[in-house]
């Protein structure tokens, strides 16, 4: 019986801090981050600051909490539409990552906002990011898909001289230890397809694709078609 009572508290505590977490993003949806509020949340749940405390001592407690929650959804969204597909098929794989990273976030516009958009007045991150491990898998993860394709990018690239001081020495340190054979160049690369990756999609997220197209989603494949093909790269439609 008392192993039954605290299963049940337990499923209550992850229940209610769900709750808090889902009600933060509403909050953040219709008035902006600065509405997240410990305060407003326990009045619309019907508990007292005090009782929200002990779930999240600090808003930048819930903050932290909520972006490391979003950022791992998008990165798992990402790596389970990449996983089935042959690692030899850069092309397919790298369409499918983009393919899902748009996915989530037209699902998910607050979590995206939350991680890429808009600051949170007065938030501040723990040492290391809000959510390191989720960044680290999301670099990786599109960095691999550079390194893959590089043997055939690279004759395509400019000769720009990148090198590896052009880049912070914390990242420059993890790529070069991840992938010991992708040279700055490739780097570089990496870091421009996930800027292609992500401008229309955060374009279309803030709503300035809205007067422009009916269809984000066709000229988001168009781009992304276009991306792989620059990489030397021969996506199958």
């Amino acid at each position: 019986m008392e192993d039954q009572t605290q299963n049940r508290r337990a499923r209550l505590r992850t229940e209610t801090a769900q709750e808090i977490k889902t009600i933060a993003l509403r909050l953040m949806a219709e008035g902006g981050p600065d509405a997240i509020s410990l305060r407003a949340i326990a009045r619309e749940m019907g508990m007292t600051a005090g009782a929200i405390y002990g779930y999240y001592p600090t808003r930048d407690d819930l903050v932290t909490t909520l972006i490391s929650d979003v950022y791992t959804s998008l990165v798992d969204r990402a790596e389970a539409a990449v996983a089935p597909l042959p690692a030899a098929d850069v092309a397919a794989r790298t369409l499918a990552w983009a393919q899902a990273f748009r996915a989530w976030s037209v699902a998910n516009p607050e979590g995206f906002r939350l991680i890429y958009g808009d600051p949170v007045t007065g938030y501040q991150p723990p040492e290391g990011g809000p959510a390191a491990e989720a960044a680290q898998r999301a670099c990786a993860g599109l960095t691999a898909l550079v390194a893959g394709a590089w043997p055939r990018a690279e004759s395509l690239e400019a000769a720009d001289g990148h090198l590896w001081s052009d880049f912070q020495p914390a990242f420059a340190a993890d790529i070069r230890e991840r992938f010991p054979e992708l040279p700055p160049a490739g780097v570089a690369l990496a870091i421009r397809v996930w800027g292609r990756m992500h401008g229309l999609v955060a374009l279309e997220i803030y709503g300035h694709l809205r007067p422009l197209t009916h269809d984000p989603a066709k000229l988001y494949r168009a781009e992304m078609l276009d991306l792989v093909r620059s990489l030397g790269l021969t996506p199958h439609s």
